[in-house]
């Protein structure tokens, strides 16, 4: 078999990843370094390849190729003698083929071998192992993990155990290719480890098989897959610890830990500038300072690992290692934005060597993404993948450029690998598409790039990249409609491979957002501009329409996926497109209208959509007064959104609130529609927006001509997207008489001063008046006020007993990042939104599980939309049907007097959630207008105590 050194260098190496445009991000936070300069596994990309292939002696195949196994079983007999001669020959063929790397043939040749000796675990196992190898060589990774699988039982059959824990850390490494790497971590250790715990791993994983048999090298690498594993969904302090217990286990210098331990310290180092920024917002400065300085100090560390694994491979002679090591070092430089650890003198000569290795290594992986890499390297560290826009601060002159790029698709060529010949001719295509009239040569290797991509769909994950592009490409040469359907293909790739890209590695979460979020909104753009060409009859309208729609709530489904990093969110997700709910639930979608908005460039659109009729579409415009209109720039439109929502959260402060932004707005968004909606025909109106329009309650939208707010029109409420909620009556919520609700309530409150990361979070002084209206309205309560509600408790009083109704009162902080996004508990501490989810998931997997969570006293931070991302997703996100939050805390008693008043609603007979929303807004905006026996603040008119609470989700 192969040495232990050899066995570890093939499971701890990893390939040269691709570039990657969901690796980068312009906003500089909480991204990978560059895929395409990252030596780990990759997610979806590269399959293994060897490191050292070619130009060795042929004394030294036998200790380093893949198929050494295979060849020392062969010659020292553990490939029984019973095999035929024809057995024996179509292996040693396959070897042939394999060390010629004709994969096709040594598979072809190997399962043939398998078919004539099925019986013989002892050959097959081997067979098998090295078949796998094959598959992962042409992209099968679905083949690779049937030939491990089968493996592994075959070498429990001869109960050679050892090897099992071998093939399980193949396996997980794998999977870990496949951005699946807790199924990679369940193999190697058997469980998901908690921060808090010890590392011990269950007696079937493959590190317990390798401590268990002493396979120290085995351990070592199952050690190191596990840190990458961890790595790839976020947990980099477990990553760091275990790739750190296989340094002790194997003390000698390895370039290759010491390039995963520089992984692991550069992410986390991104993650604690993210959490840095998100301190900045939430005005903590001792926070950011701390989380600023941890920055730098794992930036430096990751420097160090990265340099020192750098000298190892270049004294060793590992060129490809050494390439890597040096583009690791470069992409540092493109990451520390604050903390600079490369000075400008050893940048360049990292490059200049970098440049001189490329021209001396094999034809490889890592020679061809290497190349494109160097090529597109830009000196303004702004890391973002050239392959979505021209760059314009490239390093290297056109020339050189050109020339390394060429290098690149000739290393392909002779490889013969698809998504090389991919990556190659799309970069040359890029290169092309951002010359002057170089258009025909562009589309000339991007339609290259995407008929390599689409071969046996070998790389699926690049190949919305080039059609993107050739949309570009197309829209230049204004073949528009040809453009649309180069647009589509990407946008349907992209969605097929979403939820993988997505959820796979932490790393890529905040990349999504910037970098493939303008294909979204290029596609319904361009679909848009169509309608205004010429005439254009109302089918072919309708079509564009729905296209748009389709376009748009996918955004909006991957923005919110996106920021939990998770699939949960879309467990429930409903699979027919929004046209076809609104047919289908006809009813239930009764006297309700829907309004998305898309922010495009330059201007916003509004979509209306009501139940069986056609969909209507507006640009945002302002019209003078002589009634000529002209489009409302998307940044005059955020900057008058931002302007109203500061009014808002100040609005108190106002003995009469001004209602001009308001109005405005309205004009804007909601008279466009008004023949459409009218009262008497729509009642209730649900909002989808998009972007900066999140962060604003329409409720308060003031229409001037009726002296009206528009909750006082309609009942109002909001949902990311129509599939992620299902509008349904509620059951058993109908009280008799004028007896009151008689469900079961969970109340939860906080009324201390409490401080949480260093920052101090006031006392809720009229929480306990909130509570109490709580309380005797369900007298069927249980609550935990102060000390009594932890997230121990909270989530043990859960674990007792089923409420329909979970009421928190405590300061809710939603943050940019959903480490930021907790409520406060008593003793100081913090229940997650992972912890809710935890609770409260379970609990909803049963029938009677929760119908309605409010939060109020609820703060999104300021100035980034992701953080209203957190708040419409958090009752998804948990698994309930229906939330009322608050947008912004209101420390006052009116919290008290509207919840009251809607949970009074709630309780009646034939009131839907928003219409009793509605009803208690409305009280409120008639404060002054109510007799003295309402007792009720007359000041309470002002939007600022009503607006921000709103209704998300299930609106029925």
């Amino acid at each position: 078999m192969k040495s232990p050194k050899q066995y570890l260098k093939l499971l701890l190496s990893k390939p040269l990843r691709p570039p990657f445009a969901f690796r980068f991000s312009q906003r500089k936070k909480f991204r990978a370094a560059d895929s395409a300069t990252r030596f780990f596994l990759s997610a979806r990309q590269i399959r293994l390849f060897t490191q050292h292939y070619q130009k060795l002696n042929r004394h030294r195949l036998i200790k380093v190729l893949f198929l050494a196994s295979l060849v020392i079983c062969l010659l020292f007999g553990q490939v029984v003698s019973a095999q035929t001669p024809n057995v024996t020959a179509l292996i040693e063929q396959g070897i042939k083929d394999y060390n010629a790397r004709n994969f096709v043939n040594a598979i072809k040749n190997w399962q043939e071998a398998l078919n004539q000796d099925k019986n013989n675990p002892s050959v097959t196992a081997v067979v098998n192992e090295n078949l796998a190898r094959a598959y992962q060589q042409i992209g099968e990774n679905k083949a690779a993990i049937a030939s491990l699988s089968a493996a592994i039982n075959d070498y429990s059959t001869v109960e050679n155990i050892q090897q099992v824990g071998r093939m399980k850390s193949e396996l997980a490494q794998v999977y870990s290719n496949l951005g699946q790497p807790r199924k990679a971590i369940a193999l190697l250790c058997g469980k998901l480890v908690d921060k808090s715990q010890q590392i011990e791993c269950t007696p079937d994983s493959a590190a317990q098989i390798a401590t268990k048999y002493n396979d120290k090298r085995g351990q070592v690498a199952a050690l190191g897959i596990l840190g990458e594993a961890y790595r790839l969904i976020g947990d980099y302090d477990q990553a760091i610890k275990y790739l750190h217990v296989a340094q002790k286990l194997y003390p000698e210098d390895d370039f290759l830990l010491l390039n995963s331990l520089g992984n692991a310290y550069s992410s986390r180092a991104q993650l604690r500038e993210l959490q840095a920024d998100s301190a900045n917002k939430a005005g903590i400065s001792s926070k950011e300072n701390e989380f600023t300085q941890k920055s730098r100090e794992d930036y430096s560390r990751a420097y160090q690992y990265f340099q020192k694994s750098t000298k190892l491979a270049s004294d060793q002679k590992q060129t490809l290692a050494q390439m890597r090591g040096l583009l690791n070092l470069i992409q540092l430089d493109s990451q520390t934005n604050k903390s600079k650890v490369i000075n400008n003198q050893e940048f360049h000569k990292t490059v200049d060597d970098a440049l001189k290795v490329i021209e001396i290594l094999p034809d490889s992986a890592t020679k061809v993404y290497g190349a494109i890499n160097l090529a597109y390297l830009q000196s303004d560290a702004k890391g973002t993948l050239p392959f979505t826009y021209c760059p314009t601060s490239l390093i290297l002159p056109n020339a050189d450029v050109l020339n390394l790029l060429q290098k690149s698709l000739s290393a392909s060529k002779n490889l013969q690998d698809n998504r090389l010949l991919s990556y190659s001719n799309g970069a040359l295509g890029h290169f092309w598409e951002c010359q002057p009239n170089n258009e025909t040569a562009a589309l000339k290797y991007t339609q290259a790039a995407i008929l390599a991509a689409d071969n046996k769909l070998s790389a699926k994950d690049s190949l919305y990249l080039w059609e993107w592009q050739a949309g570009r490409i197309l829209d230049r040469q204004n073949r528009k409609e040809e453009a649309i359907a180069s647009y589509q293909r990407a946008f349907d790739t992209l969605e097929d491979i979403r939820s993988d890209i997505l959820t796979s590695e932490r790393d890529v979460q905040f990349d999504f957002r910037d970098v493939v979020r303008p294909l979204y909104r290029r596609l319904a753009q361009s679909r848009l501009d169509l309608l205004g060409v010429g005439a254009i009859a109302d089918e072919q309208r309708a079509k564009e329409l729905s296209a748009v729609v389709k376009t748009i709530d996918a955004l909006k489904l991957a923005e919110l996926q996106n920021y939990f990093g998770n699939d949960c969110i879309l467990s429930a997700l409903n699979p027919k497109q929004v046209g076809e709910l609104l047919k289908d639930n006809s009813v239930a979608f009764k006297n309700t209208g829907f309004l998305s908005s898309i922010i495009l460039d330059g201007k916003t659109g509004i979509l209306l959509q009501l139940p069986n009729q056609a969909t209507k579409f507006k640009w945002i415009e302002d019209r003078n007064q002589e009634g000529a209109s002209t489009i409302v720039s998307s940044n005059t439109l955020q900057t008058k959104i931002a302007e109203f929502r500061r009014g808002l959260v100040k609005g108190k402060e106002e003995i009469n609130y001004d209602t001009t932004t308001a109005a405005q707005l309205y004009d804007w968004i909601i008279r466009p529609f008004a023949e459409d909606i009218k009262p008497e025909k729509v009642k209730t109106l649900v909002f989808i927006q998009d972007g900066f329009l999140r962060s604003v309650p329409m409720a308060a939208l003031y229409d001037s001509q009726q002296q009206k707010y528009l909750v006082e029109t309609y009942a109002i409420a909001t949902t990311p997207s129509l599939r992620l909620t299902t509008p349904k009556a509620r059951d058993g919520l109908r009280p008799t008489g004028d007896h009151r609700n008689t469900q079961k309530a969970l109340i939860l409150g906080l009324t201390e001063k409490a401080t949480i990361d260093g920052k101090t979070f006031d006392a809720l002084f009229a929480v306990p008046d909130e509570v109490s209206a709580v309380q005797s309205i369900f007298p069927n309560h249980t609550d935990l006020m102060d000390r009594d509600f932890s997230p121990e408790s909270f989530q043990k009083t859960l674990d007792k007993t089923t409420y329909p109704i979970v009421h928190i009162a405590s300061h809710a902080q939603f943050g940019i990042i959903p480490e930021d996004t907790f409520i406060i508990t008593g003793k100081n501490q913090k229940l997650t939104i992972s912890q809710l989810e935890n609770s409260l998931r379970n609990l909803n997997s049963k029938s009677d599980g929760v119908e309605l969570l409010t939060l109020t006293a609820c703060e999104t931070a300021v100035g980034d939309d992701r953080a209203t991302l957190g708040l419409a997703g958090v009752a998804l996100q948990v698994g309930v049907k229906s939330a009322i939050a608050s947008l912004w805390s209101v420390s006052d008693q009116s919290t008290s007097e509207l919840v009251k008043t809607f949970y009074t609603n709630y309780g009646k007979a034939g009131m839907s959630i928003a219409e009793a929303l509605q009803k208690a807004q409305i009280k409120m905006i008639n404060a002054k207008k109510l007799s003295p026996s309402e007792d009720i603040n007359i000041s309470y008119d002002n939007p600022a105590y009503w607006a921000p609470m709103i209704a998300i989700g299930n609106w029925l």
